[in-house]
Parts: C-alpha cells; sequence; structure tokens
C-alpha cells in the first residue's frame, strides 16, 4: 500500500470504497495536471489506491511546474514503479511519450491572490493548457478528458437564487484582470466540448464549489483555509465584515469521490459537486473551526461590533451549487461539515 499521512490514507480508502466501475480504469494510463495542488493530489492518491487495492495496473503520470514543491507533497509517491513525474508547465506540452488513455485536466491558479497578481499566467493555463492537452488526446487517441472547472464561471446571478443549476450563466466584468480564472475556466469549457464534439472525445466537465481539506495551502487565501490557520496556531478568528455570505463547502474526498462519478458513470457534459448540507455563513463557518478544538478556547471576533449579535444579520446572501444531476447518478457526500473540519485540522496537526 502507498504511504500516505493517516488522514488521507483514511479518504483514499472511502473514496475507492464507493461502488463505482472501478474497473473501466484497470491498465488505462492516466495524466493529471497540476498534481501537487489539493484536488489533483488526491485524484492521483486514488489512482495509485485502485492499483494496491484491486490491482487495476494504472499507470499514473503526474504533471507539476514546481518538481521541488511536488516532491514536498506527493512525497514517496515518487519513488513508486506506477507513477511517472512531469515536470513542466501544461502551456509548453506538446507531445508525451507512450500511450494516453485518460487526462485529469486540474492545472489552474487556484489562489485567488494570483488571479490578479498573475492573470496571464491564469489565464494561459486553463486556454492554452486545455488546448494542448486535447491536441494530445486526440493525437494518442485518449479516449477520455475531465476538466476541473469551478464555481466562478456561473457569474453574477439573479436576486433569490440559492443553488445554482448547471445551466445558470450570469456574466461578469470581463475587463477585469480578476476574470482570467472566470473568463479561462469558462472557455476551457468551451473548448473541451468542441473537441469532444469534433473528435468524439468523452469530455466531462466538473465544476467545483467552495472545496476544504488536507492538502490546501494555509496561506492559500479563501476563508476556509485562514480559519483553518487561526485554529492551528491557536489564535482567535476575527471577521471583518458580518460574514453573512453562504456557500456550500464540500470536504474533498467527496469533491474527488464526485468527480469519479461524473467520469464513470456520467452522460452529461457538466456536473456540479457540492454538498448542500454544507451551505453556511462565513461567521457559521468560523463558529465550526473555533467549536472543533474547544481546549483552544478560541473565540469568533468581530472587528465591528455592530456585526456580532447573530440575530442582527441577514443570512439572505447564499449562492451554492445544485448538484442534483451528479446526486442522480448515486453520488452523495458523506463527511459532513464537523468531522471534514476535524480531519482537516489533524491533517495539519499531523505533520
Amino acid at each position: 500500500m502507498q504511504s500516505l499521512p493517516p488522514v488521507i490514507g483514511e479518504d483514499v480508502a472511502e473514496i475507492i470504497g464507493r461502488d463505482l466501475p472501478w474497473d473501466e480504469l484497470s491498465g488505462k494510463t492516466v495524466l493529471v495536471t497540476g498534481a501537487n495542488g489539493m484536488l489533483p493530489s488526491y485524484v492521483v492518491h486514488t489512482l495509485l489506491g485502485l492499483n494496491d487495492a484491486r490491482d487495476a495496473g494504472i499507470t499514473v503520470i503526474g504533471l507539476v511546474r514546481n518538481e521541488e514543491k511536488a516532491r514536498r507533497i506527493l512525497g514517496p509517491v515518487l519513488n513508486r514503479p506506477d507513477f511517472r513525474l512531469l515536470a513542466t508547465d501544461v502551456t509548453q506540452l506538446h507531445d508525451l511519450d507512450g500511450d494516453l488513455d485518460v487526462v485529469i485536466h486540474g492545472a489552474s491558479a487556484a489562489r485567488p491572490a494570483l488571479h490578479a497578481s498573475d492573470p496571464v499566467a491564469t489565464i494561459k493555463a486553463n486556454l492554452l493548457g486545455s488546448f494542448n492537452l486535447l491536441d494530445l488526446c486526440v493525437a494518442k487517441g485518449a479516449g477520455r478528458f475531465v476538466l476541473m472547472s469551478s464555481s466562478e464561471v456561473y457569474g453574477a446571478q439573479p436576486e433569490g437564487v440559492r443553488l445554482i443549476p448547471e445551466n445558470s450563466y450570469g456574466g461578469f466584468d470581463i475587463l477585469n484582470p480578476r476574470a482570467s480564472y472566470s473568463e479561462g475556466k469558462r472557455a476551457a469549457e468551451t473548448i473541451a466540448s468542441v473537441y469532444a464534439n469534433q473528435y468524439d472525445l468523452d469530455a466531462r466537465i466538473v465544476r467545483f464549489g467552495h472545496i476544504y481539506g488536507p492538502g490546501m495551502a494555509l496561506d492559500d487565501g479563501r476563508v476556509q483555509a485562514d480559519f483553518a490557520a487561526n485554529v492551528v496556531r491557536g489564535e482567535d478568528i476575527v471577521l471583518n465584515s458580518d460574514g453573512a455570505a453562504m456557500r456550500t463547502y464540500t470536504y474533498v474526498a467527496d469533491a474527488v469521490a464526485g468527480m469519479f462519478s461524473a467520469l464513470l458513470l456520467g452522460t452529461d457534459r457538466a456536473y456540479n459537486v457540492a454538498d448542500a448540507n454544507g451551505m453556511v455563513s462565513i461567521r457559521d463557518l468560523a463558529l465550526h473551526f473555533t467549536k472543533a478544538r474547544p481546549e483552544k478556547n478560541l473565540q469568533r471576533v468581530f472587528s465591528n461590533p455592530e456585526h456580532a449579535d447573530d440575530r442582527a444579520y441577514n443570512s439572505s446572501a447564499f449562492l451554492g451549487l445544485d448538484s442534483s444531476a451528479l446526486e442522480a447518478l448515486g453520488w452523495k457526500a458523506l463527511v459532513d461539515l464537523e468531522h471534514g473540519i476535524d480531519r482537516m485540522l489533524r491533517s495539519y496537526e499531523g505533520r
């Protein structure tokens, strides 16, 4: 069995324990881009876990841009005979030695700060990367392509929308450099769709909501990472707003299981992956994190005292993803917020 940190090992066992037609991946060569990221790294561990548990004979190629980071994050995986590390930029990938059956494209600048500070690289990874990978699929005869996309493709939604279905597209300011991520993902989805149509590829688009769990960098910049960092360091969580915005927070293992469900069972082009029961406000998410380690006696603190009263804020600013299409395939989230936050914190505390 592959040597994994305890929490990630538990998660991988849970994923491969799901009732999915895993045999469809047996003997395949799978390229995973962005392999040192949170979601793609879980994909890598799951595929290798299938080899260990089911003797699946899968060859995994992990493409990364930063080899040093990959060696730190993927660790012992790098020495496995069924894994190959490919250190290059997905925008520069034009050929690949050997066979190729499945491509899972997760290479993208996920941190919000990078979308504004390096918008060119952000949009290139999604546009040029998708073109290169899909051209590779055509040249190699790879039959399956999965794009890891995002809820950001939906843009502004009409007032009153609580859970966004797969066909509800709103707008955003296309001239704002921050749109490099949203527009990049939208364009990548279109690129995948036209290749699927013209070259008869089985292309699947998986739109993730707000994911949390092991593998998320504590300096990521998103609130779930900030709150985890606060708890690990024994700091109170300070909110500079009323924290009214509500989102669907999904544990990483459930999200990856959703991606494999879409890949192996799906017939639609695009699927949302989100835990509807994980719909909470940012202020309540902060409370969940402080309560996860009661022995630290951490508090949720508001910089504006007017926001401190839970009875005084408007929780109508909700926006999550509707995953009913994925749930119709048999997928459901198994890890609730309380246990997911505990697993996330344990993964950092165990380092």
